[in-house]
């Protein structure tokens, strides 16, 4: 069956519930709700892979999911002992999983991102033991004795792991996560805006940046074949290339800005946007028109968004049907090399 190709597509493992129970959450998902309770049917749905996710997949027409373990992640762990233990445990579990049915999943890499070798090696052994198709890194990597730092990737201490990810030759899916409690204090912008947290605003104003501070880093022209991927459609940030790209061209600007191009640039040759959970035709249609349509791709957001919700949508997309094929799996394909065929 030829399909489409969803690649943000969440899970967790049964160690992960362990170690990090959803209850921290249930009050930022659904405000008013039970903390106590946890969030025991999420769990489940998260847990879920060869049941009703395949199920929903075989009657709604989709393919392939390249799994990844759900936000936080790695990156919620501020032990670097602990982080790098969850991600090498994620992934034998989710790489034994996909072996169960490799003509139906894949993989996305976890990666404990306090340092960049232990990132770099944990990717290479994902990669290149475990059959892995790339990393996903879920915003920053919190550190400290009690989560307080915040450490983002665009700095040169994580040179070895971007050098790793363009030798491995595989992308990096930056995924968002939710404000720290250290943001939810009372007086922060978010503690006292709580209704700005998740998916709907603060995910895409929170990631967005890291995303800009990584593009804008210079990394990119020490690593030019590095590849990224943005969800949400890239975060809002397609929208905004031409007035960022607009300012950093300014001559006061060219001449102590620390990477060699633009934004436009960068994105048009080393960024992928995917549909994840953001079902909106014209803003496809925008992204295709103005960062290239082999730099599109189809994602659905499972289990936070359903995979009949998400096909549905699909079906209504009026799309060229060359153009169409191309978001829906040929330019995954492409992308993350997977073992399909065209």
């Amino acid at each position: 069956m030829k399909g489409t190709i969803a690649v943000e597509e969440a899970i967790i493992d049964p160690a992960g519930v362990e170690a990090h129970t959803f209850a921290q959450f249930q009050s930022l998902m659904r405000p008013g709700s039970d903390q106590t309770s946890g969030l025991s049917a999420h769990e489940q749905r998260l847990l879920d892979i060869h049941g009703d996710r395949l199920k929903a997949m075989d009657e709604h027409g989709v393919e392939y999911m390249l799994l990844s373990l759900t936000s936080p992640g790695a990156q919620g762990e501020p032990d670097s002992e602990k982080a790098k233990k969850m991600a090498q445990i994620a992934n034998d579990y989710l790489a034994g999983e996909v072996k169960k049915n490799p003509r139906r999943f894949g993989a996305l890499a976890a990666l404990s991102m306090h340092n960049a070798q232990d990132a770099a090696d944990e990717l290479r052994r994902a990669v290149k033991e475990l059959g892995m198709f790339g990393g996903l890194v879920n915003d920053f990597q919190s550190k400290g004795v009690n989560g307080e730092e915040k450490v983002y990737f665009d700095t040169r201490d994580y040179d070895p792991f971007w050098e790793t990810v363009q030798e491995l030759d595989v992308p990096i899916y930056f995924h968002p996560r939710y404000a720290i409690q250290q943001d939810l204090q009372p007086g922060t912008k978010y503690g006292d805006r709580k209704h700005l947290l998740g998916a709907g605003v603060q995910f895409h104003l929170d990631l967005s940046w890291h995303l800009y501070a990584i593009i804008s880093s210079g990394m990119l022209d020490r690593y030019p074949r590095v590849q990224i991927v943005a969800g949400h459609l890239g975060e809002g940030i397609p929208f905004n290339l031409w007035r960022a790209s607009h300012w950093i061209n300014h001559p006061f600007k060219r001449g102590s800005r620390p990477m060699k191009h633009d934004y436009t640039y960068y994105f048009k040759h080393n960024v992928s946007i995917t549909t994840s959970g953001n079902y909106n035709t014209r803003g496809l249609k925008f992204c295709i028109a103005e960062i290239g349509l082999d730099r599109c791709l189809y994602a659905i957001d499972t289990p936070y968004e359903t995979v009949e919700e998400g096909q549905s949508w699909w079906r209504s997309v009026d799309l060229p049907e060359d153009q169409k094929e191309a978001v829906a799996r040929g330019n995954a394909i492409r992308l993350f090399k997977l073992p399909l065929e065209l």
